[in-house]
């Protein structure tokens, strides 16, 4: 799990840099959403990632003459749900359309998606922002079928690239925002919300490193503290948070330009160049003309009947806030703890499964808040992918209740069972780290201290009992973290208090 932090542009260093006070960028989300069926949206083909390219296809997927598509009931569910979360109107009736348009990756030529009739309607989302919550409007929530994937090699000269149609028919729901932020501060917060709602709706993994969550970023400019909409520009193809960001930087600061200059912004589709650090135009902004919509002739209307949509609200997973309270009620942990482990449905589950291997919640809690959450920002990666798994963490708070080691060398077990993967119970017996708990061998290190620092042995007789943490230390360091902390402190008031 990765929590960005987003502080101020870097190009307000550049003395040529328009006066960004003037002006401000208006922003907006076209989000797409690989859900996680078993099946695609249209035929039984499957839908795991990683496989053989052009594997996982079939007449269907493929786009041969005279097949027919069959609807996907579970994807048509995961949407509704989605829709639901968003607080959507839910129509009674939706279809789908054709939405035309060449590309290689697109094996029939046209899309099937949804543009009038969609699937949910209006709502928002509650964000919340440097000052205060925020509310984002949703202009609608529509299903429609993934496209397939160019693979462009990277031999100098390739001339040439291929099609992986895998991913063609992978059933997506693409998620559409109004215009209503402001700030990569108010864009960074939505990211993260919406993501962290659907992987609570558990509709999608979300792993944009495997193109499950993809963002397009609607931008304009304006006057600072006007109503009207400049022109908006969408960047195409983001496959990260991070770039999402530079992409807003730049965007703000290349359209405010051209306006401090006399010049006018052109509505068109841009792709970000990570080398350049810049955004570049692809092609002029289609609008919907250009892509001829018609109902789809293969596929029925949907009716989502008064029952349908009970049921589906019905078996909502748990969310966010209702998880938040289970965690105060169920585990005892205070308001920060349980806001903190629920910030993340993955890193939620990882701590639940922690605690049902060791119910100890407390412990538990304060490690996933210091050391689990740390390494899993240092490196990048989600707690599913992390070499420590719930069982591990949870047999070293284990050993630490049970006496068997001190919260020290359990530092560095948890270091090398992320580092190796290995089990943590295996690190301790093999490394010979299990704490000692024999009066008469701790007090060998005791008495070696005291002879050893006298300085700190006349300070506390003297009473000064901050010293006696500073010995307890030089016991510790003698017995390399393995003598037993309370029989040291017992040792030491017994012979100098």
């Amino acid at each position: 799990m990765t929590v960005l932090n987003y502080n101020c542009h870097e190009r307000t260093k550049d003395p040529s840099m328009p006066a960004m006070s003037k002006y401000e960028p208006v922003i907006g989300f076209e989000v797409h959403v690989e859900l996680c069926t078993a099946t695609k949206i249209f035929c039984s083909c499957p839908t795991t990632f990683g496989s053989p390219p052009n594997t996982q296809v079939c007449p269907v997927c493929l786009g041969m003459p005279g097949v027919l598509p069959v609807l996907n009931r579970r994807a048509v569910e995961f949407a509704l749900r989605t829709a639901m979360a968003l607080n959507c109107n839910i129509p009674e009736r939706c279809n789908f359309d054709r939405k035309n348009y060449y590309y290689p990756d697109l094996p029939k030529n046209y899309q099937i998606s949804q543009n009038y009739a969609c699937i949910g309607t209006g709502g928002w989302l509650d964000i919340e922002t440097p000052a205060g919550t925020k509310r984002v409007r949703m202009n609608n929530v529509h299903l429609e079928e993934d496209a397939g994937k160019l693979i462009h090699p990277e031999d100098p000269g390739a001339d040439y690239s291929l099609v992986d149609l895998n991913r063609a028919g992978t059933p997506l729901i693409e998620i559409v925002s109004e215009p209503d932020m402001s700030s990569a501060e108010d864009a960074l917060a939505y990211m993260n919300t919406l993501k962290n709602l659907l992987e609570y709706l558990e509709v999608s993994d979300c792993k944009m490193q495997e193109g499950r969550l993809r963002f397009e970023l609607n931008i304009s400019v304006r006057e600072a503290g006007t109503e009207r909409l400049g022109t908006k520009v969408e960047v195409k193809n983001l496959n990260s948070m991070k770039t999402v960001l530079k992409c807003i930087e730049h965007e703000t600061w290349r359209q405010t330009r051209l306006l401090e200059e006399g010049g006018r912004v052109m509505q068109e589709t841009r792709l970000w160049d990570e080398a350049a650090g810049a955004t570049r135009a692809m092609r002029s902004k289609e609008v919907a003309n250009d892509y001829r919509y018609f109902p789809d002739p293969d596929l029925v209307e949907i009716h989502v009947t008064p029952e349908w949509r009970d049921a589906v609200r019905a078996h909502l997973p748990e969310l966010q806030e209702a998880k938040r309270r289970r965690f105060i009620e169920e585990y005892g942990l205070p308001e920060y703890d349980a806001r903190i482990l629920t910030n993340s449905k993955p890193v939620a589950s990882y701590y639940e499964a922690a605690v049902a291997a060791h119910p100890n919640p407390k412990a538990l809690s304060n490690w996933m808040m210091t050391e689990v959450l740390r390494e899993l920002n240092a490196r990048e990666v989600e707690p599913a992918d992390f070499a420590l798994k719930p069982a591990g963490l949870a047999a070293i708070v284990r050993m630490i209740d049970e006496g068997r080691i001190s919260g020290k060398i359990a530092k560095d077990v948890f270091a090398k069972a992320v580092e190796s993967g290995r089990d943590p119970a295996e690190i301790v017996q093999a490394e010979g780290l299990v704490q000692v708990t024999d009066a008469g061998e701790v007090e060998k290190w005791v008495d070696e201290a005291i002879a050893e620092n006298p300085d700190m042995v006349e300070k506390i007789r003297a009473g000064n009992t901050k010293t006696v943490q500073a010995l307890v230390g030089q016991v510790m360091k003698k017995s390399r973290g393995k003598a037993n902390p309370k029989i040291v402190n017992e040792l030491i008031a017994a012979k100098l208090c």
